[in-house]
C-alpha cells in the first residue's frame, strides 16, 4: 500500500464521479476567492478610542483629538477600500488535463450556476503539440466542450491560457514559451520558485501517465527545477508534447485525480498498492502528502484489496 493514503472517493457510476468533482472545484473556487479576515479592523477601533481618549477642555487638544479621530476613519476607509480591491482581484487559478476529465468538468459543472468563471485562469497541465482543431488537442477539446458551451449559454468566460499554435513543431520552444505565460501569470516581477495553483485536475491513463509524464520519461519524471518541460517521443497518442512538471504539480494547493472506468483498474491498483514501483501518480500521492484525492468509479476500483 502507499505509505501516505490519499482521500478516495468512489461513485457507482460516471454521473456520480462528474457531480463530486464539481462540487470539489466550486469548493477550491470559493476557498480561493474568499476575503480575508478583517484582523485590522480592531486595529481601527482601538485607534479612534485612544484618540478620543486624549480629548481634555483645552481647545487645543480638542482640535488635535478631533484631527486624530479624522486620520483614524480615513485609515480605515482605506483599509475597508484596499481590502474591497484585494477581493476584486482574486483569482481562482486551475490547471487541468486533457482526455476524459473535460466530459467529466463539462458534464459536472455547465449546469451549475454557482461557478464564477470570470475569476478562473484556467492553465493546461499538458498539451499535444498538435493543431487546435485536431482532436487530440487539450485546448481544442476543452473549447468545444466547455468554453463554447458557455459562450452558447451567456455565461461569462475565464481567462484561458493555452500554448502558442505556432510552435507546435518545436515543442523545446513551445514548453519555454507556455513557461513564460506561467512565469507572468505567477511571479509576474517577483521572483518565485514555483507557481501555486489553487487547484491541479489530473487523470491517468492505463499506461500510468499523467499529464504527458510516462512512466518511462525518467527525464521529465525527475526534473527538479524548470516548469514546463518538452516531451519529444510519447510512447501512444501524438508523440510530441509539452508538460508541467512534477514538482509544479506537487506544489499546489489541491491535487486531484479524475478515473473511471474498468480499462483503469490494474493501473490504479498499482499506483495504490506498489508506490515502490514510481509511477508518476504515486510520486504526486507521496509528495503532495494530504493534498491530494481521487474521484474514481467502482470499475476503476475493482483491483484494490
Amino acid at each position: 500500500m502507499t505509505t501516505t493514503v490519499p482521500k478516495i472517493h468512489s461513485f457507482e457510476e460516471f454521473l456520480g464521479v462528474a457531480d463530486a468533482v464539481a462540487e470539489h472545484v466550486i469548493q477550491a473556487q470559493n476557498q480561493a476567492l474568499s476575503s480575508p479576515a478583517l484582523s485590522t479592523v480592531a486595529s481601527s477601533a482601538n485607534l479612534k478610542k485612544s484618540s478620543e481618549s486624549t480629548t481634555t477642555n483645552q481647545t487645543e487638544q480638542l482640535v488635535n483629538s478631533t484631527s486624530n479621530l479624522h486620520i483614524s476613519k480615513s485609515q480605515s476607509n482605506l483599509q475597508k477600500s484596499s481590502k474591497k480591491d484585494k477581493t476584486a482581484s482574486k483569482r481562482f487559478k486551475i490547471a487541468i488535463s486533457g482526455g476524459s476529465l473535460i466530459g467529466v468538468l463539462s458534464q459536472g459543472l455547465l449546469k451549475r450556476d454557482d461557478v464564477q468563471w470570470d475569476k478562473w485562469d484556467v492553465y493546461f497541465a499538458d498539451e499535444r503539440l498538435v493543431p487546435f482543431s485536431d482532436k487530440n488537442s487539450n485546448y481544442g477539446l476543452a473549447k468545444t466542450e466547455i468554453f463554447d458551451k458557455l459562450e452558447a449559454l451567456g455565461k461569462p468566460m475565464p481567462k484561458v491560457y493555452h500554448i502558442d499554435e505556432g510552435l507546435i513543431d518545436d515543442a523545446q520552444e513551445a514548453a519555454d514559451d507556455y513557461e513564460k505565460t506561467l512565469i507572468k501569470g505567477f511571479a509576474n516581477k517577483d521572483s518565485v520558485r514555483l507557481p501555486l495553483f489553487d487547484l491541479f485536475l489530473l487523470g491517468c491513463a492505463p499506461d500510468g501517465h499523467i499529464a504527458s509524464i510516462f512512466p518511462q520519461d525518467h527525464d521529465v519524471l525527475r526534473e527538479k527545477l524548470a516548469w514546463v518541460v518538452p516531451v519529444e517521443n510519447a510512447p501512444s497518442g501524438p508523440s510530441r508534447r509539452i508538460t508541467l512538471t512534477i514538482p509544479v504539480i506537487c506544489h499546489s494547493h489541491r491535487v486531484s485525480f479524475v478515473v473511471e472506468g474498468a480499462v483503469k483498474a490494474s493501473i490504479v491498483q498499482l499506483i495504490m498498492e506498489r508506490p515502490e514501483k514510481g509511477l508518476p501518480a504515486s510520486v504526486v500521492n507521496e509528495l503532495a502528502a494530504g493534498r491530494v484525492s481521487w474521484f474514481v468509479d467502482k470499475a476503476a476500483l475493482a483491483d484494490c484489496f
